[in-house]
């Protein structure tokens, strides 16, 4: 028996729709404090480098492909992407890591909403994107009409639950209505586009709010509506920075509070065409992910000042993996400390060797220890990492 929720109207049932408002005395104080947070961020970025940021902008990429999958229950091999991501940057990858065509196909769409930001979002580009994502023709299993807007007569609808117990969350316009459903969506997007004379009384972070919003109320695709959706802030974000360079992951924001993510979309598609309460939550995601890149930044130049600290200390091949992977785990992200069992899994060393090798880093002052005997533990000597504090 498959159960509704609570009868109200939805949004693309409204006499107002599509066209979509926000109340600027609503969404004033959550603008004003998110783009603050990303005036700090662009000055963050720009007091250290592009040498600097670099790494930390290329992982923001990773996190981005792995999270915007995740929020739709995909777990994605995060080496793969990372090797798919350095081979779009022209960058040397793992060429013993597999990249999977769908993977490639992900973050061609992440490259080109970023990168080409000055160009048309259109029909054509949109099917491309979808093609891109679903390369085999098939999502898992089954069949789906690829590279074009869906034609089914079957409702279509955003469903959770047990099978025979399936609970309908929300139902989108009938495929029938498509093609006029987008042709209005891509027309709004083109002429509130920054920098044009009808963008100026919309902010670009709600215009990219909204855009979500209303792309996933159409829900054009058979599949790949939330990936394609959030590939469109990508864009809508770049709009509104005039560059291409991808400084927050939206992504990561919305995996992290993914249940009200979704609460927030479903409220704001039934009911009325006024979605200030929807455009409020997403620009404090935004602020949100201006802090995580932030942090991003710090945990890089720590790295970097701390292989500067050590350039003379002349560390093995095993020492350094050991070492990256404590500084990549960050403050105490390494649960329980290191100790010599855990270096000689991490490693495939003899406990004589691991011994000898952690001796060493001690002794350089790489690590430090904390305990004794079975309960001796080793940490990485960040000053200003919590761990670090030996008083």
């Amino acid at each position: 028996m498959t159960r509704h929720p609570t009868p109200a109207s939805l949004i693309w049932q409204s006499p107002d729709w599509p066209r979509l408002t926000a109340s600027a005395n609503e969404v004033a104080t959550a603008l004003l404090q998110a783009r603050q947070r990303q005036g700090e961020l662009i000055g963050q970025c720009a007091a250290v480098g592009l040498d600097a940021t670099a790494p930390t902008l290329r992982e923001l990429w990773v996190q981005e492909a792995i999270a915007t999958s995740a929020i739709e229950g995909e777990a994605l091999n995060p080496d793969s992407v990372r090797s798919s991501v350095l081979r779009h940057l022209g960058l040397d990858s793992d060429a013993s890591t597999p990249v999977s065509r769908q993977v490639d196909g992900l973050v061609d769409v992440m490259e080109d909403a970023t990168q080409n930001f000055a160009d048309a979002l259109d029909k054509d580009r949109l099917c491309r994107w979808h093609a891109a994502l679903f390369p085999t023709g098939a999502s898992g299993l089954r069949r789906i009409r690829v590279g074009a807007y869906r034609n089914h007569e079957d409702p279509m609808q955003i469903v959770s639950g047990l099978l025979g117990r399936e609970v309908v969350h929300y139902t989108a316009p009938p495929s029938s209505q498509m093609d006029a459903q987008m042709k209005a969506f891509l027309s709004w997007f083109e002429r509130t586009r920054p920098g044009r004379k009808q963008a100026t009384a919309l902010d670009g972070v709600a215009r990219a709010a909204i855009a979500h919003l209303w792309f996933e109320s159409i829900h054009p695709f058979e599949d790949g509506n939330g990936r394609i959706g959030r590939a469109i802030i990508d864009l809508a974000l770049a709009q509104d920075a005039a560059a291409p360079q991808r400084l927050v992951s939206l992504s990561h924001q919305l995996l992290a509070q993914r249940r009200g993510y979704y609460n927030a979309l479903q409220s704001a598609q039934h009911g009325g065409t006024d979605v200030s309460g929807w455009v409020v939550w997403f620009v404090q995601q935004y602020r949100n992910a201006c802090d995580h890149t932030g942090v991003l930044i710090q945990v890089a130049l720590e790295k970097s000042r701390f292989w500067a600290q050590h350039a003379g200390a002349e560390l093995n091949a095993r020492q350094r993996k050991v070492v990256q992977r404590l500084l990549d785990d960050g403050d105490g992200g390494f649960l329980g400390g290191l100790n010599a069992g855990k270096y000689i899994k991490m490693t495939g060393t003899s406990k004589a060797t691991a011994t000898r090798d952690l001796a060493q880093l001690v002794q350089d002052d790489v690590l430090f220890t904390r305990g004794q005997g079975k309960a001796l533990r080793y940490f990485v000597n960040v000053p200003g990492w919590a761990h670090a504090d030996r008083s």
